[in-house]
């Protein structure tokens, strides 16, 4: 039956929290718990209801089918939240394919596709064997000398150097440098921004405290580093004028792409898309893997079984070959389970571009919309015991199999148009880092600051607080 004006309920007459005068659910919600007090909200007051925060009215939806035809809707009919780009400009960060919209969006997207596409990945393989290997001896050497790892701040740094070696030819590796790397300065990044983006009062821009100055001197570090990144990539263009029809990676596709008579694209959305790939390429794929970890680790017998798939299929990191990793089905299992239970963007936050429907309520043009993407994908309706961390119910086997729907409840990498482009890389990551560790070590512990499961924290991607893994070398 088709919705009619007349059957269509507004925002102003759906249910939601009751909030404060002036300041809506402001401080009924808590930054680094956001995502989890709305998803508890949606358990009290449905799939779509409203909620405010500030002056700005949120219309929330919680349906995973409303919201990827929203997100199918992108990017003529729905964008991000402005205000996080705004806030990225502000603290002096390029801007590139995340927070580009409309035409601009559609320029960039096609270059940063190009470059993640399958084949680009799989040609990529053997560096991505390097920096896993890089990964495997500093773990060596923590496992033979007892040592705690820090495993977030472990994970960023592999991440790192994989997507810049892919995206920029560029072999930082931070695995085997110092503590001054450029990891450091992007981890204060994303955190900044949604910091600032929930905050009630935009004190930095009265006064700085120690906290803003330190953010500043990482951005002016983070700038300079794209800078020389840029500054290389023209250098090999310029020595050998081939590579502008046949670039090796991202960064030369762009800069080609970006001298081309009329392109409309310049060093701004290069160096944009070079921060984009560095902090997305960091953050997602190593809270995903650290999540992994923790999971398996409480769940011996899948521990036990993704063991024996790596032992069996790929024993040994240096020989490692793409086909080995496309064998690993119940690490990839594993890898789709820890993101259902544990996604890292729990959340989207939209802007309606027109006056549109959803579902049977009408969206005026500008209206917020804050997407919550886990309620679904831990829905009875969807999937059996959907809060337990069953891999297997991902396999082709699995019994009983998992619908259709149930498959795109979970959105990990987003949908339509502007779905993540890294996913091939993503998961190619999060195979060779779990496939070396589960071959090379046994692990001994993965502890959490208060001795219980990991606590959520929510800064820009969600992150579980404070892990250390303790490994014994495999002899």
């Amino acid at each position: 039956m088709d919705i009619t004006a007349r059957t269509l309920r507004q925002i102003d007459d759906l249910s939601g929290p009751r909030g404060w005068p002036l300041l809506g659910n402001t401080f009924q919600v808590k930054p680094s718990r956001i995502h989890l007090d709305v998803e508890q909200w949606a358990q009290q007051f449905g799939p779509v209801f409203r909620m405010r925060l500030g002056r700005t009215q949120q219309l929330v939806i919680a349906d995973h089918e409303l919201l990827a035809a929203a997100m199918r809707d992108r990017p003529d009919g729905f964008r991000r939240n402005p205000y996080t780009s705004r806030i990225g400009t502000e603290m002096g960060l390029p801007q590139g394919v995340f927070s580009a919209e409309g035409e601009e969006w559609r320029k960039q997207r096609r270059m940063v596709m190009a470059s993640f596409a399958p084949g680009h990945v799989r040609a990529y393989f053997p560096s991505l064997v390097k920096v896993t290997l890089r990964l495997q001896s500093r773990w060596r050497k923590a496992a033979r000398s007892r040592q705690d790892i820090a495993l977030q701040a472990d994970l960023m740094r592999f991440t790192v150097d994989a997507i810049a070696g892919l995206a920029f030819g560029k072999d930082i590796n931070t695995l085997e440098a110092g503590e001054d790397v450029i990891q450091q300065h992007l981890d204060k990044v994303l955190p900044a921004i949604f910091r600032r983006v929930l905050s009630v009062l935009p004190t930095w821009r009265w006064f700085k405290t120690q906290g803003d100055r330190d953010l500043d001197r990482s951005v002016a570090v983070i700038n300079a580093t794209i800078l020389d990144f840029v500054a290389q990539a023209r250098q090999r263009l310029h020595d050998e004028p081939s590579l502008r029809q046949r670039p090796r990676n991202l960064l030369e596709a762009m800069i080609a792409s970006a001298d081309e008579p009329g392109s409309g694209l310049g060093d701004a959305q290069v160096a944009g898309n070079v921060l984009t790939m560095l902090l997305a390429g960091e953050d997602t794929t190593a809270n995903t893997l650290a999540w992994m970890i923790h999971l398996l680790q409480l769940h011996p017998t899948s521990l036990q079984r993704v063991q024996d798939e790596v032992r069996r299929l790929a024993p040994e990191p240096s020989a490692y070959s793409y086909e080995q990793m496309e064998q690993l089905v119940f690490l990839e299992a594993c890898a789709n389970e820890t993101m259902r239970l544990k996604p890292v963007a729990p959340f989207i936050a939209l802007q309606a571009l027109r006056d549109t429907v959803i579902g049977d309520v009408a969206v005026p043009e500008r209206t917020q919309i804050w997407g919550v993407l886990r309620h679904d994908s831990v829905s009875e309706r969807h999937f059996v015991d959907p809060h337990a961390f069953r891999p297997e119910r991902w396999l082709e086997d699995a019994l009983p199999p998992l619908s259709s729907a149930a498959k795109r409840a979970a959105m990990p990498f987003g949908s339509g148009p502007r779905m993540c482009p890294g996913r091939y890389l993503a998961l190619l990551e999060m195979k060779m880092a779990m496939a070396m560790l589960l071959c090379s070590f046994d692990i001994d512990a993965v502890d959490t600051p208060d001795g219980g499961p990991a606590q959520e924290r929510m800064a820009f991607t969600m992150n579980p607080v404070g892990l250390t893994l303790r490994l014994r070398e495999r002899v």
